[in-house]
Order: structure tokens, then C-alpha cells, then sequence
């Protein structure tokens, strides 16, 4: 629940960064910040530096597309002009169906069961009712916005990179994982930054995005070796309501009848996705 709170306040802290500053520079800083804390951790857990000539091609597909794109195109999204935070918490959270699917569509490794299927049916519904947030744009078919679709395609890039983590990555420590991940990104992001616009100043709320993200992935790991992964995904349902409160307290947002309907709805399809955990 500490790591769900540590994700719902980084959109928060992002937004606050960009009174000054944007969401390339925002995410170069953040970068910067998780690698000395992936450092500690390293350092706490006793983790071994080192990866297989094998691991490598997955490390820097992880990096590159999850940490550089699709992490600055949810950081740019967040950016947006009167995009609500909500949304891009609770379409983020949908991660699970992209994984199922991609993974059966792809790979044909996983096998689709009902609840599966329920799960992805319920959680479509649930982006359905957040995108168009009032009743006069779902009738009117107004699906979402650009910031909806461009947090949409950052969740499709996440899921591909959770399964190259898992199809490639499973003897890698945690905390190695981040280092690799986001001292690649340390590297790429300030690069185009400095040569887009040369050294940029910093704001306080930049170093707390990567300060939120770097210690919610943390406890994530740790809370991820004690629990059940069905627990996992019920404790991580707290992240949306975290950034609906945290939006209200900081950015006056409010969530809609329609909002509030999707994230029951949400809860509900990724207690479908984590059933058959349970049976097992």
C-alpha cells in the first residue's frame, strides 16, 4: 500500500514540476534520482552487479521502452491542459489485460481461462467509463481525449516490457533491474535534454517524482517477495483511489459519477485476472 501511495502522489509531484519545467526534463531528473537509490538497495539486499550476454537485449529494451517512451510519453500526457490525473492512474492500471492478451496472441504461452476473460471484459468497461467521464460523452461516443490515448499506448509498451522481464529477466535482482533500467535512461534523457535546450534548471518536484518512483518500486519488490501476487494486485487497486483523493487535495480535480463507476469496475476485473491465483 506505501508503494500504491508512492504512485498515485508521482503524477501529483509531476504536475507541480511543470509550473517551470516540461516532461522531458521532468523525466531526465527523475532518472537521475532512482539510480542512487537502486545503488542502496543493491547495497542493502547484498544483490550481485552483472547480467548474461543473454539478459542484455532485454535490459535495453526495458530501459529504452519503458523508462525512456513510455514513461515520458505518461509524464507528457500528464502535461496536458486540464487532463485529469485520475485518468491516467486508472488507464495505467489496465497494464494486466495488454500482458494477458499480448501474451497469449504472441507468445501463445498463457491460456485464457473465464476468469480471464471476465477480468478483461469488466476492465474494458472500466477505461471506457474513465475516458468519457460523463454520460453526454458516452452517448455521444466521445471516447477519450489525447492525453487517454497517449497514456494508453505507454500501458501497451509497459505490459510488452513486464513480459520480456519475465520471459528473460527472472534471475535478475530487483534492484539491479532498476539500476540497469534507469541508469540507461539517466544516460539518454539528460542527453536530449542538454541538447535541446542545454542544462535546464531543477525544481524541487522533479527530484520528488524520482525520489516517489525509485522508493515505491522498492517496496513493491519487497511487498512482492512476502505476499501472493493476487494480493499484489488488490493492494495495488489502492493507487487509484490514493490519486483521486491526492488530485482532489493538491489540484481541486473531482471524479465523476462515471470515473467512480470505472473504478469499482477496475477492482473488480483485476480480482477476475487474480482468481486463478488463488485457486492455485
Amino acid at each position: 500500500m506505501a508503494a500504491s501511495l508512492m504512485w498515485a502522489a508521482e503524477p501529483i509531484l509531476a504536475r507541480l514540476a511543470y509550473a517551470n519545467s516540461d516532461a522531458l526534463a521532468t523525466s531526465a531528473v527523475r532518472a537521475l534520482t532512482v539510480v542512487p537509490l537502486a545503488w542502496m538497495y543493491i547495497f542493502l539486499s547484498r544483490s550481485r552487479l552483472g547480467a548474461t550476454r543473454r539478459q542484455w537485449p532485454a535490459i535495453v529494451y526495458i530501459a529504452l521502452v519503458a523508462t525512456v517512451l513510455a514513461d515520458l510519453v505518461y509524464l507528457y500526457a500528464i502535461s496536458l491542459p486540464d487532463y485529469p490525473v485520475v485518468n491516467a492512474v486508472l488507464i495505467g492500471h489496465m497494464q494486466p489485460v495488454f500482458i494477458i492478451l499480448i501474451a497469449w496472441f504472441v507468445f501463445r504461452e498463457e491460456r485464457l481461462c473465464r476468469y480471464d476473460v471476465l477480468g478483461i471484459l469488466i476492465m474494458i468497461v472500466s477505461g471506457l467509463l474513465v475516458s468519457t467521464r460523463t454520460w453526454s460523452n458516452l452517448q455521444d461516443m466521445r471516447l477519450g481525449t489525447l492525453g487517454d490515448a497517449l497514456v494508453l499506448i505507454a500501458t501497451i509498451a509497459w505490459a510488452t516490457t513486464t513480459i520480456a522481464a519475465r520471459k528473460y529477466l527472472r534471475d535478475l535482482p530487483a534492484g539491479v533491474l532498476s539500476l540497469y533500467r534507469y541508469g540507461i535512461a539517466a544516460i539518454v534523457l539528460p542527453l536530449a535534454v542538454f541538447v535541446r535546450e542545454g542544462f535546464p534548471a531543477v525544481n524541487r518536484y522533479q527530484v520528488f517524482v524520482g525520489l516517489v518512483v525509485g522508493i515505491g518500486t522498492i517496496l513493491y519488490y519487497e511487498g512482492l517477495k512476502r505476499l501472493k501476487a493476487a494480493q499484489v494486485s488488490a493492494l495495488e487497486l489502492t493507487t487509484p483511489f490514493f490519486a483521486a483523493v491526492l488530485a482532489f487535495m493538491t489540484l481541486r480535480e473531482t471524479v465523476t459519477i462515471l470515473q467512480g463507476v470505472g473504478m469499482i469496475l477496475l477492482a473488480g476485473g483485476v480480482c477476475c485476472l487474480a482468481s486463478k491465483e488463488e485457486l492455485s
